[in-house]
């Protein structure tokens, strides 16, 4: 289906959400088509995001300045492409995409399996310049290496790769040296970031703890497919090390982001609303307790990242948008 984008040149501002005690001044940054995982440059000024608009009709890279302004593709525009985030000198990016494997948009998932996710065995991720050039190419393991995040302090990216056969957390630096696997459960591990002091990590994980479970989940594994509708959060040291469980609500958690302090976790869940897509912003203590629910918006809110100051909030979200597949960027001061 072919997404059709208006961009509004200037800041809209959202004058009023549901529930949004530690929001204020909210401001959309994008009008039309489907907009996503918007992360900071290190010093504040530039978003990173995926975006289908256009004539487009699968997700490219696009940056921004802080305030929407200067929207641009920075990918090659072949392919499908997820995850963007930048290094530490906020001039070069890395992300994931398929465009090596064929210049199409890949066939989408096959829902006659159920909600599932394809997880292509023709995504690597590659390293760009502040233009688009890339530069290094720091993938080549077979099967799926996607979803990577970069913590600025240790110069360490993590990120999910099927190399050993599962879907694991992995370690490499900006250059895709020193690579290393982090978790060996059975099950998908993904979505992974690091506190801002690179002490601890947060993930999504669907551990299957029956036979039956685990057959599913390999079986759709073997045709580059995962179900994500049965997400919980973990944390863990850096390497991985003191893995814990710290959701057990039986639905769909997921882009978990510390808070500067590292003390809280901001996500989003459909707790509740379970096996719907109708997400919301939740925060709890490091250790899973303290819930609170930070919006209520309806709809689909997601992909909260604090700025470096930790002053603004950056997410998506479905909230006024004209189409039952809009998913917008917006801003938020945080208080």
């Amino acid at each position: 289906m072919k997404l059709l984008l208006a961009l509004c040149p200037a800041l809209i501002p959202v004058l009023a959400w549901g529930q949004a005690s530690h929001l204020s001044n909210l401001k959309q940054l994008t009008r039309g088509g489907q907009n996503a995982e918007a992360y900071w440059s290190p010093d504040g000024s530039k978003l990173i995001f995926q975006s289908t608009r256009g004539e487009a009709t699968c997700d490219q890279i696009y940056t921004m300045n802080a305030d929407g302004s200067n929207q641009k593709m920075v990918s090659t525009g072949k392919g499908v492409t997820t995850c963007g985030y930048f290094l530490a000198d906020s001039k070069h990016f890395v992300y994931a995409s398929t465009h090596e494997a064929g210049p199409a948009c890949p066939a989408p998932a096959d829902r006659s399996k159920g909600y599932v996710w394809a997880v292509y065995k023709g995504f690597d991720i590659y390293r760009a310049d502040e233009t688009g050039k890339i530069e290094q190419k720091l993938t080549n393991a077979p099967g799926y290496d996607a979803e990577a995040t970069v913590n600025w302090k240790n110069n360490e990216i993590l990120y999910t790769s099927k190399s050993s056969g599962d879907l694991e957390l992995w370690t490499m630096k900006p250059d895709g040296s020193q690579k290393k696997q982090v978790t060996k459960s059975v099950g998908y591990d993904g979505g992974p970031v690091f506190s801002r002091d690179g002490s601890k990590m947060v993930w999504r994980a669907f551990h299957p703890s029956t036979a039956e479970q685990t057959a599913t989940y390999k079986g759709l594994l073997a045709d580059d497919l995962t179900a994500p509708m049965k997400m919980e959060l973990w944390t863990a040291n850096r390497d991985g090390s003191n893995q814990k469980q710290i959701t057990t609500y039986g639905c769909a958690s997921f882009a978990p982001t510390f808070t500067p302090d590292g003390k809280k976790i901001l996500f989003s869940s459909n707790k509740h609303k379970c096996d719907s897509r109708d997400f919301e912003l939740y925060m709890v203590n490091v250790d899973g307790s303290g819930l609170e629910q930070v919006t209520s918006y309806g709809g689909f809110t997601s992909f909260p990242e604090f700025s470096p100051d930790g002053k603004k909030l950056v997410f998506a979200s479905s909230y006024q948008g004209t189409g039952n597949y809009e998913f917008n960027i917006f801003t938020a001061d945080w208080k």
